[in-house]
Order: C-alpha cells, then structure tokens, then sequence
C-alpha cells in the first residue's frame, strides 16, 4: 500500500517556488586516509579486514572500512546510520555493515558531522567527501569505484538520497539508493509534527529546524529548507531508488511518495515498499523478510 501527498501541500509550510535555489556547497579536504586500527578477521570469507579511517579533521568525519584483501576488486556498499541527525553513531550499524561486508561487497559504514556540529549541508557534504575518499583509494580497499549504492537510516536515509540526487549525475559510479524510513521531506516533517500529539513526530519537527541552523522555513531561511528537499533535486541522471518504511511509523510512506512523483517525472525509476505496523529504521530492517528484500535489490543492481 502507498501513500501520496499532494505537492501542493508543501506550499502551505514554504513561501518559495517549487525549484530548488542552488546552495553554496562547502568543500572538505580529502586527506590520505590514515587508519586508527586495523583488524583481520579470518572467520571472513578469504580473511576480512577491518579499518577505521579518517576523511577529514573533525573528529566525527571518519569510516569503517571492511573489505576482503584478495585483490579482486569488489562493488561497494556505503552505509549512512541515523539519529535525528543529532546523535547516533556508525557502531549502531555495524553489524548491519558486516553483514554486507560477508556478503563480499567492499562497506563503508559512516559517521559524520551532527547537525550540534555543523548545520546543513555540512552532512551532505560530508558524505560526498567520504565516498571521494573511498573513490581515491579504490585499490587500497580492493573496492570497484564504478559500481557501489548508498544504504541509509532514518536521517541517513535523508543523507543518502541527498547525496545521490545532489547534483546532475555528480556520482558517476552510483548505482542505486536505499533508505529505511527516510526523512526524505523535512518539509513534511515540519508540517506533520506542528499539531501532532505523537513525541516522535514533535521530535522530528525540532530535529528538522536544528539541522536548518535553527531557522524556522520562511524568508531566508527558505533556501535551507529547499536545500534540503531530496525531491526538489530530482534529475534524470539520478540513480534508482529503494525505499521501505512502515505504515504507521512516524516516518510515514508520504515522504517516498513526494520524491517518487519528481522522479518518476525526469524518467528514474523508485520503488516505495510500505510495510504493516510502526517498526521504524534498524527495527524495520530486521521484519522479516525487509532486509532479504534490500539485499536482493541490491545485488540486481551491483552484483
């Protein structure tokens, strides 16, 4: 079952057109990797090895790499945990990353800056300096840089498809975007948590406002906002995308539905899978049958 809203219902929150204003797009410096640890684990499928590497100077602007050193040259799968975009960290997705890792893909499972760090867009950008990272050291991590997807949760799901609809086909080797209950619309966010009498709901609303640098969608601010809107940055050179959220989470099926509309519009293809109950991001992952759904998915579009 699928949920649509309207476009126009955007109008009510935002006094701005329906094309996204181009924003300032901040560079982060793309240091040679230098690992803080590194683990070979031989239960993995030719020994598996395991880094954690950094991507830029803030602390937060690190990844877990894991990939099988056999010098064949395997697709990639990047994995962006959630939060509110305020909290949360890579470790909560580890296993998760592993699982892909034993699967034989090369994984990057990723932190980045909080929106209590830096506001937006420094999360986007943030995940397209990580991915040049990965995409510079290629060989370095027995990984196919023309061939990889981004996986994300939650809010990472939000930065996953942002960072694969950022631009005009801007990630040449991008095959595909998942997200879990993704905050594809802040916008909508903003609206649905207003008057809602659901925490979580009321919680995303403010998580929204805090990731735009505290500014509420009207007057300047507006720009942000747009910024932020993945459906806003459709284009016809954007990758395929794979979203999964629950019927009646707080994250409801609508926020695909937006995105799906502009790009179905400029001819790419989105698949939105709603699933009964409220499981939300990880829990959601885990119903059965939804991470075997991702995974085959996937691997129809990477190998």
């Amino acid at each position: 079952m699928r949920t649509a809203v309207p476009l126009a219902a955007l109008a009510l929150v935002v006094l701005t057109s329906a094309t996204a204003p181009a924003v300032a797009h901040a560079t982060v410096k793309d240091p040679t990797p230098e690992p803080t640890h590194s683990v070979t684990d031989r239960a993995g499928v030719g020994g598996l090895s395991v880094e954690t590497v950094s991507y830029g100077r803030h602390r937060r602007q690190s990844m877990d790499v894991m990939w099988t050193p056999d010098g064949i040259r395997r697709p990639g799968v990047f994995v962006i945990h959630g939060g509110w975009w305020s909290a949360g960290d890579k470790r909560q997705a580890t296993q998760i990353a592993r699982s892909y890792a034993d699967l034989g893909y090369t994984v990057f499972n990723l932190n980045y800056r909080l929106s209590g760090d830096a506001p937006w867009p420094a999360q986007r950008t943030d995940v397209l300096a990580a991915i040049g990272t990965a995409v510079k050291h290629a060989a370095r991590w027995s990984f196919d840089s023309s061939n990889y997807v981004i996986l994300g949760f939650s809010a990472g799901g939000h930065l996953a498809a942002s960072a694969g609809t950022y631009g005009d086909g801007r990630l040449p080797g991008l095959k595909g975007v998942v997200g879990v209950s993704p905050v594809l619309s802040p916008l909508l966010a903003y609206r649905d948590g207003e008057n809602s009498l659901d925490p979580y709901r009321r919680k995303l609303r403010e998580a929204a406002i805090q990731l735009a640098g505290g500014c509420e969608p009207a007057g300047k601010c507006a720009r942000i906002w747009a910024s932020m809107e993945v459906a806003w940055h459709a284009s016809r050179r954007d990758a395929p995308m794979l979203t999964v959220h629950s019927q009646d989470e707080f994250v409801p099926p609508a926020h695909s539905q937006v995105v799906k509309n502009m790009l179905t519009q400029v001819g790419v293809p989105m698949t939105v899978v709603t699933e009964p109950g409220v499981a939300h991001s990880a829990p959601l992952y885990r119903t059965l049958g939804v991470a075997e759904l991702i995974q085959t998915w996937i691997s129809e579009r990477i190998g």
